[in-house]
Formats: C-alpha cells, sequence, structure tokens
C-alpha cells in the first residue's frame, strides 16, 4: 500500500517526464541522472506515518523506542532525569546520601559549636579552693550548704583539718586535743556505715567535764544527708542544752535523746529526736558504725602561709 508521499511523488514525476527540462536533465552526468524528481520532493515534501505524526528530513522509524534512545543519545545536554535502577548504582546513591548527610551534620555541629561558644562548667559547683586538706566527706554540694549556714564569721575562711580518724588515730582524747589549736567554731562531720553524713557545730577549743555539763551558744546547729540533700536543724529555744563534751563522750542537743552521741572510741554512736534542735535521727538508725569522723577549724589564714 502506498503512501501519500508515494503517491504525490509518481504523480508528479509522471507530469514533467515529457517537459524540456527532462530531457536536458537526461543529457547530463551520471551522478545527475542518478536523481529523481522523487529524491528533490522526498527532500521539500515532509514524510506522513499512518499515525500522522511528522518528522523533518528523517525517514520513520518503526522501532519507537530505540528511536527515542537514539535521539536521547544524540542530544548534547546531559540526561539529569535520568534515573538508574539497578541495584549497585541504588547502593552507591544510598552510600552518597548518607556521606552528605553526614558532612551536613559534622556541619551543622561546628557552626553550633561556634555560635554557643566554649561550655561553661556549672556556676553553682564552685571548686573547694578553701579546704587546705581532702576530705571523704565533703562534696561541692554539701561545702555549699555550710557556707550558707556557718556564722558570717567564718564565711570565707580557709578550712583546717583539726583532726582526722585516718590521720590520727582513733581516739576521743585526741580531738580534744586538737581542738585548742584554732579556737571559734569547729564543724564535727560523720558517717555511718550505709553512706549518711551528719554532724553539728561546736565551739573551740572542747573543754571536757567530769560530769555532764552544757556548753555552746545559739549558733551551733545539727545536719543531716539521710535525706537525699543536706538539712540543717537550729536550736527551737526549747533549752540550751547545745552540746556537752567529756572524756568518754561527746554529744550534741538535748531533751528526750541526744542528737548526736559519739564513745570514746569514735567507733559507735546514736542519735534521736532532742527538742534542742527539734530534729528527727540523723543516721540510718538509731545506734550505728562509724565511718570516720573528721573536725574542722576555720582560719582567715592559711597554716601554709605563715610556715617558715
Amino acid at each position: 500500500m502506498q503512501t501519500l508521499k508515494e503517491k504525490v511523488t509518481d504523480k508528479i514525476s509522471r507530469l514533467f517526464a515529457d517537459s524540456p527540462q527532462t530531457t536536458q536533465h537526461k543529457g547530463s552526468s551520471n551522478s545527475k541522472e542518478g536523481r529523481s524528481w522523487s529524491s528533490y520532493f522526498s527532500y521539500a515534501i515532509p514524510s506522513v506515518s499512518f499515525s500522522g505524526s511528522r518528522t523533518s528530513n528523517q525517514q520513520h522509524d518503526l522501532k519507537p523506542i530505540q528511536a527515542t534512545y537514539n535521539n536521547l543519545e544524540s542530544q548534547d545536554d546531559p540526561l539529569d532525569e535520568f534515573v538508574d535502577f539497578s541495584p549497585g548504582h541504588l547502593l552507591k546513591d544510598k552510600n552518597k546520601d548518607e556521606d552528605q548527610a553526614s558532612r551536613r551534620s559534622s556541619c551543622s555541629s561546628e557552626v553550633f559549636e561556634e555560635a554557643s561558644g566554649p561550655q561553661i562548667p556549672n556556676s553553682s559547683r564552685k571548686p573547694l579552693v578553701n579546704l587546705t586538706d581532702e576530705s571523704i566527706f565533703i562534696s561541692s554540694e554539701l561545702y555549699e550548704f555550710f557556707e550558707s549556714c556557718l556564722p558570717n564569721i567564718v564565711k570565707g575562711c580557709q578550712w583546717v583539718l583539726l583532726y582526722s580518724t585516718l590521720k590520727h588515730g582513733i581516739s576521743l582524747r585526741t580531738l580534744i586535743r586538737k581542738s585548742a589549736e584554732l579556737p571559734g567554731p569547729g564543724l564535727l562531720i560523720v558517717g555511718d556505715k550505709q553512706g549518711a553524713v551528719f554532724g553539728g557545730l561546736l565551739e573551740c577549743p572542747l573543754k571536757p567535764t567530769a560530769k555532764r555539763k552544757y556548753q555552746g551558744t545559739s549558733q551551733s546547729f545539727v545536719f543531716t544527708t539521710i535525706y537525699g540533700e543536706p538539712r540543717l536543724f537550729r536550736p527551737t529555744g526549747a533549752n540550751r542544752y547545745y552540746y556537752t563534751c567529756m572524756t568518754d563522750l561527746l554529744a550534741l542537743g538535748g531533751g528526750g535523746n541526744f542528737a548526736l552521741r559519739v564513745d570514746e572510741d569514735l567507733l559507735t554512736g546514736s542519735s534521736g529526736p532532742c527538742d534542742t534542735f527539734g530534729n528527727s535521727c540523723l543516721a540510718h538508725s538509731a545506734e550505728f558504725e562509724l565511718k570516720n569522723v573528721e573536725f574542722w577549724g576555720f582560719t582567715h589564714t592559711s597554716p601554709y602561709l605563715t610556715q617558715g
């Protein structure tokens, strides 16, 4: 079945077959003779397919998929929209995306660090600069607690460890004797085997008496960490039983029970509610074993600066 192009070409060829121009062309060279009117008209008249689509200067291809692929290959522009769904290519794309995401995350972190500046430690955690010796009880939180509740006369002073069972042995007599080195308030800190830290503020030097006799002032207090955070008990005004010191006993508070009592060997003690401070038991149990005993004094000048 002839196409429209072929029919038109055939008719025009027959019309001009007997014309002078046709005769003149017959005498020309072989290359010119090879040219027919159909070739001119095939150039001038676009081919028409059965579907009605028109192409210029191209022969209709019955394989549209291959033609499309050839046309794509002939284009100069890169195939940006072409996606390769092969497993290997998809794996490369995934790794590439992860690398780009990692670089973006690192870049964002660097920008954030530059914007936020260096990290500033918590200002509430002050260094224990005023302690001339190490303590097994005093943490930064407990130190801040003491700084807030100690009498103004000793705030900002150097803390001097007058006595410790780890350094001076187990002896109440030694503790009493060492308390005379720094007159003024002295802080007794003890702990039980379960981890509670407790104690109280006394007046130095400690003066042992043969009979039970209460001493001290209203500046005295007791404290404990058994509640998870330091808690202070100041005098209630019910009595003046601030503390008593004997050669075989050191106790704070009175009226019902001692708020805190330590024995001569500094190995055992007891605690209970008392009227003087209105406290509850300071330890995990009323009777307990002591983990350690420390006694601290305060001075405006460090003893290390006065040596030599």
